[in-house]
């Protein structure tokens, strides 16, 4: 059997990043981005006042003083004035600073007690609390100066990076284009989850888990249903995934050895197939090919193999389409709560981890079926046993994977 780690890499191998587009910056959240930023302008621009309060020069910044207030300053004014000795600035907050200011004195640090909106400067006031010289001012280029990178290509953009992006007034994003994945799912005993059971007959599951785990790895969905065990059925809608022009398509079920597992005679016919056992649990059985040129990634059907082939496999795939650089998969290292069995494969067992003691302690979460999904549901991470390894005390350091 093929080791987890090399069917990985002679998969990932068949990929390369997807093209680029440009999205306007409030379409971008969660997309990769796909050239490095650089700031065209310092952040902040200007000095300006980080709280509502007054402006003062250098020589008046010790208290009790009191002083004539000259001007009056509002966030998106542009101020003119140059300050003198003796003289002080009511300033709001984001307002820029003016020439010959040192510091802002807090509203709440000096006599003047009208705040309420509408309410003039006044003519005079008297600050209660010394400050230092820049105390509340935010100086121009203190985040970030001209030129500067300050995001790099394959990072993927959240809420912080679209906030940095719009203060640098960028419009538009460059950032790889979602890739396109086909779901199909396959077999006669599968019904539609609004469909009354028959016997011998179960609602179909997998592909909206493998939806569900696509949309959360960035991509575009091509739902393909499920098809019938029948070669023309399969064909029918894999021929839809290569009109979709899917980046890659993944199956659940139908490559395994049995009488009806038509998908992976489909594949041969239509182009290539590599079939594998890998050294895994759950998940053993695995195929790899192309259906017209398009790369297939033929999982196992049972439920808890179809998540965990998607998370070893296809979420890396998915990256890498997307031009996030390949880097291994975090992980923690946990200590066993209790002894646990395996069968020699490179295991991944559904776990609950907590914090006792300010030590990680992980422990199963019953069942491990391939078909159990309740203990997937209870589960907060993936415990990862070792090729090789049959049994493990407890107490053991074992790694973890932790699942959102």
């Amino acid at each position: 059997m093929l080791s987890v780690s090399e069917a990985r890499e002679r998969i990932l191998a068949a990929f390369q990043p997807v093209d680029t587009q440009v999205v306007p910056l409030d379409r971008a959240t969660g997309r990769i981005l796909a050239r490095d930023v650089c700031a065209e302008n310092d952040l902040p621009i200007f000095d300006n006042s980080s709280v509502d309060g007054f402006a003062l020069h250098k020589a008046d910044l010790a208290a009790p003083r009191t002083m004539t207030v000259v001007a009056d300053i509002r966030a998106g004014s542009n101020s003119v004035i140059s300050l003198q000795p003796g003289k002080a600035a009511r300033i709001m907050t984001g307002a820029p600073i003016p020439v010959g200011a040192a510091a802002v004195v807090m509203v709440e640090n000096t006599d003047f007690v009208l705040r309420s909106p509408g309410t003039p400067a006044p003519q005079t006031v008297t600050i209660t609390k010394s400050v230092q010289a820049s105390e509340n001012i935010r100086g121009r280029g203190d985040d970030l100066r001209s030129g500067e990178k300050v995001l790099s290509a394959g990072r993927r953009l959240r809420a912080q990076e679209i906030g940095l992006l719009a203060m640098l007034g960028m419009a538009e994003v460059p950032v790889y284009r979602q890739p396109r994945i086909a779901i199909l799912a396959s077999g006669d005993e599968l019904v539609p989850v609004d469909a009354a059971l028959s016997p011998g007959k179960i609602h179909e599951s997998n592909s909206y888990t493998l939806t569900a785990l696509a949309e959360t790895a960035g991509a575009e969905l091509i739902r393909l249903g499920v098809a019938a065990d029948t070669e023309q059925d399969i064909q029918t809608r894999l021929e839809r995934a290569v009109e979709a022009h899917a980046d890659i398509i993944v199956t659940s079920a139908g490559v395994s050895v049995g009488a009806f597992d038509y998908v992976k005679s489909v594949i041969e016919k239509n182009g290539e197939l590599d079939f594998w056992k890998v050294n895994l649990r759950p998940g053993k059985p695995l195929a790899f090919g192309k259906y017209r040129e398009v790369p297939v990634i033929g999982l196992p059907g049972n439920p808890v193999s179809t998540f965990v082939g998607f998370e070893v496999f296809v979420r890396p795939v998915l990256e890498k389409l997307s031009g996030i650089e390949a880097r291994p998969r975090r992980h923690q290292m946990a200590c066993l709560a209790e002894s646990l069995v395996s069968d020699g494969r490179e295991s991944y067992l559904r776990a609950i981890v907590t914090l006792e003691n300010g030590r990680l302690m992980v422990s199963l979460t019953g069942n491990q079926g391939s078909g159990n999904m309740m203990s997937l549901v209870q589960a907060n991470a993936l415990l990862i046993v070792p090729s090789g390894v049959k049994s493990l005390p407890a107490s053991s350091d074992v790694e973890i994977w932790t699942l959102p």
